[in-house]
Formats: C-alpha cells, structure tokens, sequence
C-alpha cells in the first residue's frame, strides 16, 4: 500500500460541465484546489497549523494537460506526490484518473511558494515541512464521492 499515492476521490457534478457535455477545462483549477486541500490536510493537519507558525502557500504556477475526457457523474480519482523541493518553493504533481476504469483524464502541477503572511515576503521552507512534502502520504485515501 504505501507504494501508492496520496489519493482523493470525488464526483464530477453536472454543473460543471459545458454544452460538450465534458467537464469544463476550467474546472480542473477547481479540481486541483480541492484536491490540495485534502492533501495539505493530511499531511499538516487543520490549514490554521500553517498560518499559526507564520507560514501560508501561494499558487505561483499551474499547469494542466488533459488526456481524456470527463464527464458528469463520473468518480476522478487525484493521486497526488511531491515534485521537486526548493528553498522557497515546492511543486506538487496530481493525475487525475476515471477511477471506474483507471483511465487517466487529465495531469497538473502546480508550485506554491512559501510566504510570511505577517511581512508578507517569501520565506524558506522549514526542514519540518520539508520532510512532510518528502514523505507525502502514501496510500492514504480520502473519498467524497460516496462510492
């Protein structure tokens, strides 16, 4: 089990799909958010853990590359792991598959940097928090979908 991913499921709902009947590209920004979100839950606990050591991530970079469609009602499936760690900065890598079918529909990475909220400048990522994003959370699974 632990050579699996983080993973968190959920369920595509009608209104965010377009005339295509296909999940709107868009959406995926939504999608990846979501999905951080439970990541950044795991492995740090409440989002106030952050902010009470000073500390909050900002979106810097987002990159999606669909590979397959979507659509209403289907369960994705994001597996979320660490890319690369820098001083400031760290990106993660999500795929995000029809979990029915194990089809991959789309991938994204995003990097966030590592701010100060009080003086609001960049500030370098703590050896603890580091070692959390090194180690991710593997076959830790979190579902919304109701599957």
């Amino acid at each position: 089990m632990t050579n699996q991913p983080f993973r968190f499921r959920f369920r595509v709902r009608y209104g965010e799909c377009d005339a295509q009947s296909v999940v709107f590209n868009a959406r995926y920004a939504d999608y990846v958010d979501i999905s951080v979100n439970e990541y950044i839950r795991t492995l740090f606990g409440d989002y106030q853990n952050l902010l009470d050591q000073d500390l909050d991530i900002q979106v810097v970079s987002l990159t999606v590359n669909y590979r397959a469609p979507a659509r209403f009602d289907d369960v994705l499936e994001a597996r979320i792991k660490a890319g690369r760690i820098g001083n400031t900065s760290f990106t993660l890598h999500l795929e995000f598959y029809r979990y029915a079918e194990e089809r991959l529909v789309a991938e994204a990475d995003i990097t966030y940097v590592l701010i100060q909220p009080s003086r609001m400048t960049k500030t370098a990522v703590p050896s603890s928090i580091r070692e959390l994003l090194e180690v991710g959370a593997p076959g830790v699974l979190v579902s919304h979908a109701g599957e």
